[in-house]
């Protein structure tokens, strides 16, 4: 009885979220306070049901239910107890579960946060919620039910991939649906300011924590994914342009564009309608990663279903949501107007190029990603497109993006005099020519794009340095002022997340360039060396675990005959999947390296096949993703959008001959 209250809790989502995306717009269109005040409840309502769906299908997990076909097929007796937990997300159906339970949570945060916004704006907004998540969960119930029954169950399941019985499952999946689902909320602000007609500085600066918070999310998620692959796989690599990798990345691009834009639609008025377009672009690309990974077209680690008929609901879902909301658009965005005027050098024409630039990296990978994907699906044949081509047309748009990353702040807004910018900024360029020509001589080889990667690299670190240095003012005021100035949340993340930003450029430059990769034969007692280190195989042993027997090396590894590390590769052979042995890399972090050892097959004579990595700057990359994050989460934790609201009037559109768009107070 237990999966039939988790799937009778999913009904009664349903129903609240079919309320909830009528009710509070039909209070909205006829100012009826009741019913637009009913979308907080339907909301919370929501989510306590998703929780108690999600709850139930953990427990099922926690006790080993193998009357439940969902968790017979994701989970063993064997099976340790973080790893039967963490395989409710494990298969399409658990994950489906996950998403819509988030989905719930960031609603029902909207509604318990966002009780400043006027009644009509939150209760449109809660209302798009609302028929997104009829459709998330219609999905869940009608095509990936969790909760199905298999009648008699089995004495045991079939456990979980070995791939994912990894503390990178814990974190990676939950971190990067809540950036995923938080797009909607993205989504639900642009529909709803349409249909109100409430795009003015005030719904940008509302706007902006939400979709802040969303992308500190999907940026934690796609880190967290990144190190697991690094660490766990023993491919070396991080990041391999995979098409489920780069569903992810779209959003992202798209997200960092729109906090762009939002600031200047908040502090200027201008690119209303770039906003809107990129606010309905971020959460269109989300639901087509989810018809990427869940719709069989591809087959890849990442891929969580290979059933056509969910591919065509999933399809189905994002033309009606392509098509309402750019019927929306067309109807209400020729009303928005086009902002302030600004001259050709001024902070928003950089702003402006900074997502052309993003929103055309977006396309690139998006072309990279789905035209293969188009030919196989129109019978024109199978082709592959890898990083060669990403490399190739990705790199060449991320260079000047990273000189205004740099650039921008130290721009007015509307009108700037670029003697004036040359003047302030003249030595920390010279010191980013000649430190980005330097630099790669220390690795002993010279190369015009790295160097040009880590000048840009350092040029942001230089500039943010400056531009605290011209916020702390004159030393006649009180230090504590001018201290209060650089601690604002909104001025100090800002900065942190560009300087995280230019430590991962130095991380893929270094890696790419200097990276040293050796395939080697070894039996104990032997050593092969690379990048200057000797790595030695002292023995072989085995080792077991809770579910899972292992082929261990024990690798020495010295420099210049100092010891650096004891490495422990291994390859594990899980009880449920004997056949599909994983490896799990060893690694000795240093500040400016990584060595990397990985553990092949087994050859002849007592031999083994190894994989020897030397990776430079491996850890500013981890360590930028962590700056960008926390960057992220300063700047929306800025009070300002906390209560700005409850000084902002209730606003109408109210045209006029002299401008397109003229905010007024009722």
């Amino acid at each position: 009885m237990v999966a039939e209250l988790g799937n009778f809790a999913l009904v009664l989502a349903l129903c609240l979220a079919l309320a909830q995306s009528v009710l509070p717009l039909l209070g909205a269109q006829l100012d009826d306070a009741r019913l637009m005040r009913s979308g907080r409840f339907l909301a919370t309502g929501q989510f306590v049901f998703l929780a108690l769906s999600f709850a139930v299908l953990t427990w099922a997990f926690v006790v080993s239910d193998f009357t439940v076909r969902y968790v017979a097929g994701h989970s063993s007796l064997e099976q340790p107890l973080i790893y039967r937990i963490t395989a409710v997300w494990g298969g399409h159906e658990g994950s489906l579960l996950l998403w819509v339970f988030l989905l719930g949570a960031w609603g029902a945060a909207v509604a318990l946060f966002s009780r400043s916004l006027p009644r009509d704006m939150l209760a449109r907004v809660l209302a798009v919620l609302g028929m997104v998540g009829v459709g998330f969960i219609a999905f869940t119930l009608f095509t990936s039910n969790p909760f199905e029954r298999v009648i008699p169950g089995p004495a045991d399941g079939r456990g979980m991939n070995p791939l994912l019985q990894d503390p990178g499952m814990i974190l990676h999946p939950p971190l990067l649906y809540m950036g995923y689902v938080g797009t909607a909320v993205i989504f639900a602000f642009a529909i709803g300011a349409l249909l109100g007609g409430r795009l003015d500085a005030a719904w940008a600066r509302w706007s902006r924590p939400w979709t802040t918070v969303a992308w500190v999310f999907l940026t934690l998620g796609i880190a967290v994914g990144a190190w697991w692959a690094y660490y766990e796989l023993g491919w070396g690599g991080w990041w391999f342009w995979d098409p489920v990798e780069n569903a992810s990345f779209l959003p992202w691009l798209t997200a960092t564009a729109l906090i762009h834009s939002l600031a200047v639609t908040e502090k200027r008025g201008g690119f209303k309608v770039w906003t809107l377009m990129l606010a309905i672009l971020t959460f269109a690309l989300t639901v087509l990663g989810a018809f990427i990974v869940r719709s069989g077209v591809i087959t890849s680690v990442h891929a969580f279903a290979t059933d056509p008929e969910r591919g065509v609901f999933l399809l189905g879902m994002l033309s009606l949501t392509l098509l309402g909301a750019l019927t929306v658009y067309a109807w209400r965005a020729p009303k928005v107007g086009l902002g302030g005027a600004f001259a050709g050098y001024s902070r928003e024409s950089l702003l402006l190029a900074n997502n052309v630039l993003l929103t055309v990296a977006c396309t690139a990978v998006f072309i990279g990603t789905l035209y293969p994907l188009a030919l196989d699906a129109f019978g024109l044949g199978k082709i592959s497109v890898g990083p060669p081509y990403f490399d190739s047309v990705f790199a060449p748009l991320m260079l000047p993006l990273l000189l205004l990353v740099g650039l921008g702040p130290a721009v007015a807004w509307k009108q700037a005099n670029p003697g004036e910018t040359f003047r302030q900024l003249r030595w920390a360029l010279l010191v980013s020519v000649v430190a980005g020509g330097l630099w790669p001589l220390a690795l002993g080889a010279w190369h015009p794009m790295t160097a040009l990667s880590l000048m840009l690299a350092v040029w942001i670190v230089l500039t943010a340095l400056l531009d605290v240095r011209k916020r702390l003012g004159s030393a006649r005021q009180p230090w504590s002022t001018r201290l209060r100035r650089v601690l604002r949340p909104s001025f100090l993340g800002i900065h942190l997340a560009h300087v995280g930003l230019a430590l991962v450029v130095v991380a893929i430059a270094m890696v790419n360039t200097y990276e040293v990769e050796r395939d080697v034969r070894l039996a104990p007692g032997e050593s092969a060396s690379a990048a200057g280190f000797d790595f030695a195989l002292l023995r072989m042993e085995s080792v077991r675990g809770l579910n899972w027997e292992a082929d261990q090396a024990v690798v020495e590894v010295t420099r210049e005959g100092r010891p650096v590390a004891l490495l422990q590769p291994q390859r594990r052979y899980y009880d449920t999947h004997a056949q599909t042995p994983m490896n799990q890399a060893s690694l000795h972090r240093a500040v400016t390296r990584d060595v990397y050892v990985s553990l092949g097959e087994r050859l002849e004579d007592d031999a083994w096949s190894f994989r020897l990595y030397y990776k430079p700057y491996m850890a500013w990359m981890w360590f930028g993703a962590i700056l960008l994050a926390l960057g992220g989460l300063l700047a929306a934790a800025d009070k300002r959008y906390r209560l700005a609201s409850n000084r902002t009037p209730r606003m109408q559109w109210q045209p006029s001959a002299s401008h397109p768009l003229e905010v007024a107070s009722q």
